[in-house]
């Protein structure tokens, strides 16, 4: 991706203002500069060098286009509240390029068309993890769970992205181990210095998407996502990003017991409570 960095300091807020000033829609300026956002993203995070045991997939790379079409169908001004996750998950975001992305919630909910989207693969591949994009036979349960909850409480897809957009902080996913293992960013063993390239590189982006998007309240789906909002909206300066409101949800994750527990309800009742404490104009979920 030859985008330069400078472009990116180019999306903030007053050039919105801007370019609206000169006539052009805001849906179509989010839309056009998250994808310069999302393209530096990749670009930054896919220069990083991770030591040789760590199999690294960038998903903005090989999966760009579904990412693309999942941009340029979801994104809208009008969205008031960002839930942000990590990384992708081997099931998911890894195998489609969409956040929480399982196969056929992607393919079904979203409807993004897996007939004219592409998924090549990443140049290095697990053995016990490849990607088979639209072809994957397992399902992630944190994704199949989240878009579930979105469309039993929300409504169509279009219903829901009118009110609220999903994220993930990085774009890599990690794998390790004879087996395949699954590790989150703050997981992986690796110098110092290229961690904290990843973290800079990964919370340059979100500051990007919080001045585009400009929603009211942020939440981190888990813990490690709420505190990344925390710190990238510090790190802004910016009044506007500043105002933005930091919730934290409940991560999906089998491998949280809390959410093998109608992980749903849970998320319905603290989108409830958001909505209430913070008089979002967002219609209230199905619980």
């Amino acid at each position: 991706f030859p985008l330069m960095k400078r472009k990116l300091r180019s999306s903030s807020s007053a050039e919105v203002a801007r370019r609206v000033s000169l006539g052009e829609e805001p849906g179509s300026i989010l839309v056009t500069s998250l994808l310069e956002s999302q393209r530096e993203l990749a670009r930054r995070a896919g220069a990083l060098v991770f030591p040789p045991d760590l199999y690294v997939y960038n998903a903005l790379d090989y999966a760009w286009m579904v990412h693309e079409a999942f941009i340029r169908k979801y994104a809208r001004s009008s969205a008031s509240v960002l839930m942000m996750g990590i990384n992708p998950g081997p099931f998911g975001m890894a195998q489609t390029g969409v956040p929480f992305g399982d196969v056929e919630k992607v393919r079904g909910y979203l409807q993004l068309d897996c007939n004219s989207l592409t998924i090549s693969k990443p140049a290095h591949e697990h053995p016990a993890r490849p990607i088979l994009g639209w072809q994957c036979p397992r399902s992630e349960v944190s994704g199949s769970r989240l878009w579930s909850w979105a469309e039993s409480s929300f409504g169509p897809a279009d219903k829901f992205f009118d009110d609220i957009y999903v994220h993930n902080w990085c774009p890599l996913a990690f794998v390790q181990g004879p087996n395949g293992r699954n590790l989150t960013p703050d997981r992986i063993k690796a110098d110092a210095e290229t961690i904290a390239k990843l973290f800079d590189v990964c919370d340059e982006a979100l500051i990007a998407l919080l001045r585009l998007l400009q929603p009211r309240v942020a939440i981190g789906v888990g813990g490690f996502a709420a505190t990344r909002l925390r710190k990238a909206i510090q790190r802004a300066g910016d009044e506007r990003v500043s105002a933005i409101e930091v919730c934290q949800m409940l991560h999906p994750s089998p491998a949280n017991p809390k959410a093998n527990r109608n992980w749903s309800a849970s998320a319905s009742q603290t989108m409830s409570d958001i909505i209430h404490q913070y008089q979002l104009s967002v219609p209230l979920p199905r619980i």
